[in-house]
């Protein structure tokens, strides 16, 4: 829990705070930024208390969703209602799952609902209320990892759920390796109607992103928004090949999708297919070195 005594000094007075065990996730103001604020990647606070019901709810949201438990409320009024609040919804036929998990520092995990079988795109943080709410809604069929760091408890939701998790080789490790599917090379694999699989090796050798219905991209921590609404990657936590990882940029810019949905960083939508295609080649180009972007979608 988070503790009053250690609130860090920045929070407007009332009835939320955050504490110093923030570890600047971002996850907060991803969920509520009218509650919370600082820069996304510098510790978080709260702005200004909850305007209202909705605002106030959003707020806790976070408060669950808080992967170091950092976010309190003196009142503790409409906490257990929030704990039951995810997934959220966020698009049609995508809901965000909150409860992020430390050991993924944080990075959304997302649920995308299928007429064949639900597919959850990383691992959230194993939680009661969460599994009630996924069971409610169909269960999950299919985990997929987009990449080695973003895993948490996935092997706790296999347990509970049954669902088959989907990995690349390349980041298979102890933890990982009695995944139900490993994806080979880096060819685009076929994981059902309308889910695709393309490899994007750069951020670590088996980095994956999924597209679904040639409209989102969950693309894990290969490519992101912020909070300007830029695409962004970054060399500073490319842990594996930057070039690749440019490489791999060109290859999405063939593909078909307006929707970016990763695990850290914010969403970012294009104004069309065209526009996110141009925008993730302007990025390659830059990442590259070859010219620097003028324009946004």
């Amino acid at each position: 829990m988070a503790r009053l005594s250690r609130a860090v000094p920045e929070n407007a007075p009332g009835d939320l705070f955050v504490d110093d065990a923030c570890i600047a996730c971002d996850t907060c103001r991803a969920l509520a930024g009218e509650t919370f604020a600082g820069d996304e990647d510098e510790r978080a606070f709260v702005g200004r208390q909850p305007a209202g019901p909705e605002e106030r709810r959003r707020a806790l949201l976070a408060l669950v969703a808080c992967p170091v438990a950092a976010i309190g409320s003196r009142s503790k009024e409409g906490v257990a209602e929030a704990a039951s609040g995810f997934p959220d919804p966020f698009a049609p036929g995508v809901l965000r799952c909150g409860y992020a998990a430390e050991s993924s520092f944080g990075a959304a995990s997302w649920l995308v609902l299928r007429p064949d079988g639900n597919v959850l795109v990383d691992s959230p943080r194993f939680a009661a209320p969460l599994r009630a709410r996924l069971e409610a809604l169909g269960g999950v069929r299919t985990m997929f990892l987009t990449h080695r760091d973003d895993v948490a408890d996935h092997r706790r939701w296999r347990e509970a759920l049954g669902c088959e998790r989907v990995l690349h080789a390349r980041d298979v490790s102890g933890s990982t390796r009695d995944v139900e599917r490993r994806l080979e090379g880096d060819d685009p694999v076929p994981l059902g109607p309308g889910l695709l699989a393309v490899p994007v090796p750069g951020h670590t050798a088996g980095s994956a992103a999924l597209l679904v219905d040639d409209t989102y991209l969950f693309t894990g921590d290969h490519l992101w928004g912020d909070a300007a609404g830029r695409l962004g990657a970054s060399r500073a936590v490319c842990w594996w090949d930057w070039d690749a990882q440019a490489a791999s940029m060109e290859r999405l810019a063939a593909l078909r999708f307006e929707w970016v949905l990763p695990g850290h960083g914010r969403p970012w939508r294009g104004a069309s297919a065209a526009v996110a295609s141009a925008e993730v080649a302007a990025l390659a180009r830059e990442m590259r070195g070859v010219t620097i972007r003028s324009g946004r979608g």
